[in-house]
């Protein structure tokens, strides 16, 4: 059965966030030279007030490794649910694994009910999907052992490791989007981190036609929708809205093919090239749960209800 959540509560995040504000004095996290984002406003603030809630504007691309070279990186106590993935991708190689790189851009969180916001920032990393953390057999949860984060953003810093994550304090082009515009229509995206030689940059070209694209959007709303973890001592569950006005018309979901040039943990000590890389431009609305126990997010196992782009009496697009 599909696991169930309580969303109005106040989250382990705002509890973070209530608490630097507290020690602010009762201000919201202080602003910094924010410069402005392209980025659309968070339309969940108002329905989940007491949630945190916001907008994640994502570079979204699988890099097909060996299974093998896969249960090398992966810790070996969680076993790859393959079964879960080829149901999605069915054509996928035979003994390949997906890794997920996001590059993405959190945009206007917010704590509506406590008039707390905290400026926006910027994160990528390498993602491992499909996992049988708890060892059923049957839930899927993706591991996210690093991430590069705005230097100057620390409770995104100090909120990421509290996973146990590896966390690279990590400076961006551009400053204040998930991407730019070069002049030959391409978009770009680079994290550089100010105190290791770690960088993740893509360089992405629209497809003219979704059917080139390999990896339906389900297969990234699935991914995405995972609970999500790092050394497994609490689990992140982020619910992202695939159905909203921010994901149709100008805005849908934008099938994309490029490259990474990459030098970043679990690859890092080597600068790699990914060539022919495909994946999906999107923003998405999103809540978040955090820190939450992983046995309570068992049953997890693909797109359609609870996890995923659906929350009952709720739509935005009515």
């Amino acid at each position: 059965m599909p696991f169930r959540l309580s969303l109005f509560h106040v989250s382990a995040v705002a509890l973070l966030i209530l608490s630097s504000a507290i020690l602010n004095h009762g201000r919201s996290t202080p602003a910094r030279d924010v410069c402005a984002s392209l980025d659309q406003p968070n339309p969940l603030a108002e329905l989940f007030p007491n949630n945190a809630t916001g907008v994640l504007n994502a570079t979204l691309a699988i890099i097909p490794i060996t299974l093998e070279a896969a249960r090398r990186l992966i810790p070996p106590q969680y076993g790859i649910l393959e079964q879960a993935y080829r149901a999605l991708i069915p054509d996928f190689p035979e003994g390949m694994y997906p890794v997920m790189v996001q590059a993405a851009h959190d945009h206007d969180v917010q704590l509506r009910a406590y008039g707390i916001t905290i400026d926006d920032f910027s994160r990528v990393g390498f993602e491992f999907p499909f996992l049988d953390l708890l060892g059923d057999g049957y839930s899927s949860f993706r591991w996210a052992p690093a991430q590069l984060i705005t230097a100057t953003h620390d409770i995104a810093l100090e909120g990421s490791r509290a996973y146990g994550t590896v966390v690279s304090p990590a400076e961006w082009e551009p400053v204040c989007d998930a991407y730019r515009a070069l002049p030959n229509g391409a978009t770009y995206f680079k994290g550089k981190s100010v105190t290791t030689p770690e960088f993740v940059e893509l360089e992405m070209s629209r497809l003219q036609d979704i059917t080139l694209n390999p990896y339906p959007l389900n297969f990234f709303k699935n991914i995405t929708n995972q609970p999500t973890f790092a050394n497994a001592s609490t689990c992140d569950n982020m619910i992202r809205w695939f159905n909203t006005s921010m994901s149709v018309g100008e805005f849908a979901p934008a099938p994309v093919l490029g490259r990474i040039r990459a030098n970043a943990f679990p690859f890092e000590g080597l600068e790699k090239e990914y060539t022919g890389v495909y994946g999906v431009q999107v923003a998405t609305p999103f809540i978040e749960n955090n820190y939450l126990d992983c046995q309570s997010m068992r049953g997890y196992a693909g797109t359609g209800g609870p996890g995923d782009s659906y929350i009952e009496g709720a739509n935005v697009d009515e």
